[in-house]
This record gives C-alpha cells, sequence and structure tokens, in this order.
C-alpha cells in the first residue's frame, strides 16, 4: 500500500488517485471543501495542499510533508471573523506520525515528516539550525511551496523573508570535498 502512495506522490497523479489516497489516509478527507476563511488563502485546504505538493521537488519526503502539512487545520481552527489555525502545525505533525505509522513507514521517514510538518510556519534561523543542512534545505523548499500556495496578493512579502534565508543558508551551506581516490598503477 505505501509504495502505491509513493509511487502517486513522485508522479504527482494525486487528483487521479484521489479515491485511493482518501481511501487508505481517510483524515485527508475533511480538508476537500474546507474553507480557509482567510484572506491570506483564496484555495480550500485541500486544493491549497495540491497546489503545494505541485510546487516541491519530486522528492519523497517533500511529496509526504507537502501532502500532511495541513492535515490538522480541519480540527485546530479558531473561529471568527477571519479563521485562524493557531497550532495546526504540531496538531498536523502528530497526525502525520499516526498516519504514516499505521502506513508502516520507517522511523526515520516519519520523524523527518514530523520535523518538516510542524516546522512548516517556523522562520528558520540561519544563525541556529535546528536540523541537519539537508532536512533544514527541504523545510525552506516547503515553506516556498506552501507560501507560493497563498493568495497571490499575499505571497511576495513572504518570498521576499524566504529569500533572505536562502541567502543566509547559501553562505553556510556545508562544503562537501571530493575525494579522488588515487589511480593505481
Amino acid at each position: 500500500m505505501k509504495e502505491k502512495i509513493n509511487e502517486i506522490l513522485l508522479s504527482g497523479n494525486i487528483l487521479e488517485n484521489m479515491d485511493f489516497l482518501l481511501s487508505v489516509i481517510p483524515e485527508l478527507k475533511f480538508m476537500v471543501g474546507f474553507n480557509h476563511k482567510h484572506p491570506h488563502h483564496h484555495l480550500d485546504v485541500w486544493n491549497h495542499t495540491l497546489e503545494v505538493v505541485r510546487n516541491v521537488d519530486s522528492d519523497l519526503e517533500l511529496r509526504m510533508a507537502a501532502l500532511l502539512h495541513d492535515v490538522g487545520k480541519p480540527f485546530s481552527y479558531q473561529e471568527g471573523e477571519v479563521r485562524h489555525f493557531y497550532g495546526h502545525p504540531e496538531v498536523s505533525a502528530r497526525m502525520s506520525q499516526g498516519i504514516l505509522e499505521r502506513l508502516q513507514y520507517d522511523e526515520i521517514f516519519i520523524q523527518h515528516i514530523f520535523y518538516l510538518v510542524k516546522n512548516h510556519d517556523t522562520p528558520i534561523d540561519p544563525n541556529n539550525l535546528d536540523n541537519e543542512f539537508n532536512l533544514v534545505e527541504k523545510r525552506l523548499q516547503l515553506q516556498y511551496a506552501d507560501a507560493l500556495a497563498h493568495h497571490p496578493d499575499k505571497v511576495r512579502q513572504r518570498i521576499e523573508r524566504l529569500d533572505a534565508i536562502k541567502t543566509s543558508l547559501d553562505q553556510k551551506k556545508p562544503k562537501v570535498k571530493v575525494v579522488r581516490k588515487e589511480e593505481e598503477v
């Protein structure tokens, strides 16, 4: 089952396989048609999520984190003139962990998705990285994808903040030394 989920996510054919995904991850059903009721969003939670998935690279961790990053929104909103979703990253992360455990993903994969989902709204501090560099870079990509799926009138400022973080991270990126084995004579 998880192999088919992986294949769907990596191919990007989510809509064509929506019935299957909703049957194996029923938590996703609550996102379909769930209105954000917020000026920073122009799509319902499900279509926003699909846009985020489209905006990330074809990398299984990124695609899974994109699919699940807002799964907790229908369970963690505060109603008002404008609907807010305080605490939804933590709720989404806990739900993601349960989903992935049920689907029997390995522990490291689950930990990575938990980290990405829990921190998808938390600004990255390039001076105090909280995880391995590769995972922080994936988090930044998820944040870009999420920002681009917001209302077009509200995107520019978010992207500018992310660009500044990216520039700072690029300067801190670990340099990989390429060691060539001496040719044998």
